[in-house]
């Protein structure tokens, strides 16, 4: 059989789960070769916890109670990132056959956007944290594809199903809501019955009600008053804030398309409008045209999605989860308007997949320098205080943290070239505190007291250790590690 017959053939379930297998894995594989602590695995590591039922998600607890056999969460990386990534090849076959009762191998690059979303590589980072988001996100998929015999089915397996992937993850709601537009666009392409729809929908809506329900029954109960807390204040003009953190959504965004990915996403969006308006031909119904143009503007809305609702605003690439149903809602547009020239134009669409694919080794190589440079600041740290009695024997030592986006010097190439590398490292401190007793120093205090610190560093005390990040106080029986600011105007030419 010749290669270009194989490519267009129809493909079995075992084929399209080889597929996936093998793009999932290829995609975390610059994640497990970089081996890099991320941010909260340097405490989780450290004191084996878990902590996530007071962010209202008790089914993370639960996992890792599971697949550790322990009540705690000792560091068993990467097993459950492979786990998670098998699960999520299974699911997103699960989806390829939803979409297309016969795909092909253009079929199965549609739904790959869900999981070569640029910034899900910040999710899967956290070597504890992400697979509980890669799960959650696995969960949403299976709910949003579920078809039971019964109408009880039809709603209590998906709910609850929502409700697992709210308790692992509460972004992912908008993988959900996307999905649902998703559905939605389909129904039109396929001139479903304005009855049919109204149906679909109303029986979304209650799925996500009752999933909701479930959810807070079960593990809203164990989440934190402070958690509990932070929506936005309804009397303070939301509609404002929600604008501004639009805009600072739309600026991260931009760091994306940058050099050949914007002419790459450029192409991809114009396909897609020429699909979008095929759909509006053939749906020949003003009220499809309608709904099509709707459901493109909630799936745009959905990219920050719930995190809009809360007072203290997170725009790290983690909360961008809603990334990839826009993307997914682009590549189903342009797959229709290619499809309809030729057979085969819409392998095109692996063309974006490979930017992104090439994105995740870059960042993969960015967590490596990384990974070297905490690695240096940790041994020059733990030789300075190590080698001195007085500050090993201190009663307690302080430490600062310098925020900065300068620390890692090696990086600048890969930064200037990809800016959105800079976005999803989203690491701009020297040292955690945390990281120093896996060399010994256990007498640091957690980063909660580093304003002592900090206050010890405008007094103009005598330095102990002059270093060219940091300087080292001892003022009587405590020690205080105050971080400077890294060099400015660095320029590496070779």
């Amino acid at each position: 059989m010749r290669i270009s017959d194989f490519v267009v053939r129809e493909l079995g379930r075992r084929q399209v789960l080889l597929f996936f297998l093998l793009a999932t894995a290829l995609y975390v594989l610059p994640l497990i070769l970089a081996d890099f602590a991320y941010i909260d695995d340097n405490w989780r590591a450290l004191a084996a916890g878990n902590a996530w039922a007071g962010q209202g998600r008790l089914f993370a607890d639960w996992l890792y109670q599971l697949l550790t056999f322990t009540g705690a969460a000792p560091n068993i990386f990467p097993l459950p990132l492979l786990l998670a990534t098998v699960a999520t090849s299974l699911a997103l076959t699960r989806l390829t056959f939803h979409y297309f009762r016969e795909p092909t191998l253009a079929a199965c690059l549609l739904p790959l956007p869900l999981w070569y979303n640029p910034f899900l590589l910040q999710n899967l980072s956290y070597q504890y944290d992400g697979p509980n988001m890669a799960l959650s996100l696995v969960a949403m998929i299976y709910a949003i594809t579920f078809v039971g015999a019964s109408r009880v089915q039809r709603w209590l397996v998906p709910a609850a199903l929502i409700a697992l992937a709210v308790g692992l993850y509460q972004i992912s709601l908008n993988v959900f809501l996307g999905l649902c537009c998703v559905e939605l666009l389909r129904a039109v392409q396929q001139r479903t019955p304005c009855a049919d729809v109204w149906r679909m929908l109303a029986g979304k809506v209650a799925q996500l009600t009752l999933g909701v329900m479930i959810y807070g029954i079960t593990a809203y109960p164990f989440m934190t008053h402070q958690r509990q807390a932070d929506l936005l204040d309804w009397s303070a003009h939301p509609l404002l804030q929600i604008a501004i953190n639009l805009g600072r959504i739309l600026e991260k965004l931009a760091l994306l398309f940058h050099g050949g990915y914007s002419w790459i996403f450029a192409a991809l969006m114009l396909c897609a409008l020429v699909g979008l308006v095929g759909v509006a031909r053939q749906a020949q119904a003003w009220r499809h045209v309608l709904s099509a143009s709707v459901c493109l503007a909630l799936i745009a809305l959905l990219v920050p999605g719930i995190t809009l609702l809360f007072r203290d605003f997170n725009e790290g690439a983690r909360t961008l989860m809603g990334f990839g149903v826009l993307l997914v809602v682009l590549f189903y547009l342009a797959n229709f308007a290619l499809a309809q020239h030729h057979r085969r134009l819409p392998l095109l669409l692996i063309i974006p997949l490979l930017a992104t694919l090439t994105l995740s080794f870059a960042y993969g190589r960015v967590l490596t320098l990384q990974k070297t440079f905490a690695t240096a600041a940790l041994y020059s740290l733990g030789h300075d205080i190590g080698g001195d009695r007085e500050l090993r024997e201190a009663k307690r030592i302080y430490l600062s943290i310098n925020y900065s986006d300068r620390w890692l010097a090696s990086a600048e190439g890969s930064f200037r070239q990809l800016p959105v590398l800079r976005y999803l490292l989203n690491v701009d401190y020297y040292m955690l505190a945390e990281n120093l007793p896996s060399v010994g120093i256990t007498n640091v205090v957690a980063e909660r007291e580093r304003r002592n610190a900090t206050h010890v560093g405008y007094l103009g005390y005598p330095a102990r250790v002059e270093s060219l990040y940091y300087r080292i106080y001892l003022i009587g029986d405590y020690a205080f590690i105050v971080m400077k600011e890294p060099p400015h105007g660095r320029l590496l030419q070779w």
